[in-house]
């Protein structure tokens, strides 16, 4: 009886089709790992995927000037931990900022005073969040109640800069000059203790020496507050409004400049210096930003008015009758008659009447017309009752 052996040969491939099979079954273990680190771990841990940002970070970026990455993060801390005050406050003053830097961008302002109220609700920050709530309620203009707020802030913890803050500014706006000055001086001298805030006494401070019409010292001391903080955009608008009351346009010139280095695309800063060269009587200038202006926010119903009335006081009549009809426009689709700005339609009525185009003259009358019915105008534009001279049929020679 012979047996079968095997032969090396097929021990061989039997080892060759066994190794082939564990480097395939491998491979595919290889794949199903990444798929899995790919497409389902970061569901399965989003914490370790996608980490909180470190507060520190959310204050580095309000101080730079990066506004907009600073309410991104503080917004994420905040939704995650309603009771980080620090995240709070950071978040809230960015919103007020960003709101202050440009136009159209009060919905931020609102956030910051909605976050805060929120916050009061809560019974273990409410003592931490009565200075940011007053500073929130006096960037939206509710002096009283900013007041009020900042009082009970300044009445559990004296020494907070903050609350100072918010009632000077509160107390200038509100005709109390001379508190809201001594409020700002407590609150700059409360800073040696907390520097992030020196800039916004600097700026409080610059604001009622404002109020009481002390310009130069107001330039001052925005000065000082801007060397303190170069990228806090809101108070170089400030700055160059007390240079205007000086007369120095040159230094209001610079101060929106220095706007559009840090902020290119800056509407606000456009439209002051389309007001400036308009007021200088710098034609050019005044045409190229008051353009730029309508180009980048087409829906800012002054852009077209100051383009408008800049073609008028230029003689290009046609054009600005264009302008000052893009104008009424959105002041009829964006306002309540008695908040719009009528100019828009003297001067385009002006215009057509100029020109001799008696169909536009008359329209633009009487929509000016029909808003005298629905409100009381505090001005008036009237035609004899036969209408505009322009208009009449003419009469022939005797």
């Amino acid at each position: 009886m012979r047996l079968q052996r095997p032969s090396r040969y097929a021990r061989r491939r039997s080892d060759r089709t066994g190794c082939a099979s564990f480097v395939a079954l491998t491979l595919v273990l290889i794949g199903i790992a990444g798929v899995i680190r790919e497409r389902w771990l970061p569901l399965l841990l989003p914490a370790a995927v996608d980490a909180l940002p470190d507060p520190e970070d959310v204050r580095r970026a309000l101080v730079s000037g990066q506004l907009e990455a600073a309410i991104q993060a503080g917004e994420r801390l905040v939704a995650a931990n309603s009771q980080d005050y620090s995240a709070l406050e950071s978040l809230v003053r960015a919103l007020v900022y960003y709101a202050e830097t440009d136009f159209d961008r009060d919905e931020a302002r609102q956030r910051a005073l909605t976050l805060t109220t929120h916050a009061l609700r809560s019974a273990t920050i409410q003592r931490d969040v009565l200075a940011v709530h007053a500073f929130a309620l006096y960037a939206n203009a509710q002096h009283d109640e900013a007041i009020k707020y900042a009082l009970r802030a300044i009445d559990r913890s004296p020494q907070n800069a903050l609350a100072r803050v918010a009632l000077a500014g509160a107390y200038a706006s509100s005709g109390l000059f001379e508190a809201g000055l001594r409020e700002a001086d407590f609150a700059l001298s409360l800073t040696q203790a907390q520097p992030e805030l020196r800039w916004e006494a600097g700026r409080a401070r610059a604001f009622a020496l404002a109020r009481l019409g002390r310009y130069q010292d107001a330039l001052n001391a925005a000065d000082e507050a801007i060397r303190q903080r170069r990228s806090g955009l809101p108070l170089y608008f400030e700055r160059a409004l007390y240079a205007l009351q000086l007369g120095n346009y040159n230094a209001a010139t610079s101060a929106y400049f220095t706007v559009l280095a840090y902020d290119s695309g800056n509407v606000k800063a456009r439209f002051r210096l389309c007001e400036l060269s308009s007021q200088r009587r710098e034609t050019q200038a005044a045409l190229n930003y008051c353009t730029e202006v309508t180009e980048r926010a087409p829906n800012f119903s002054p852009g077209w008015y100051a383009l408008g009335r800049e073609y008028y006081l230029q003689g290009q009549f046609r054009l600005a009758q264009q302008a000052l009809h893009r104008c009424t426009t959105l002041e009829v689709a964006q306002r309540p008659v008695l908040e719009r700005r009528f100019e828009c339609w003297y001067f385009q009525g002006q215009a057509a009447e100029i020109l001799g185009d008696c169909p536009a003259l008359l329209a633009i009358y009487e929509e000016f017309q029909q808003m005298t019915h629905e409100a009381d105008l505090p001005q008036t534009w009237v035609y004899p009752p036969e209408g505009p001279a322009i208009c009449l049929p003419s009469t022939p020679a005797a």
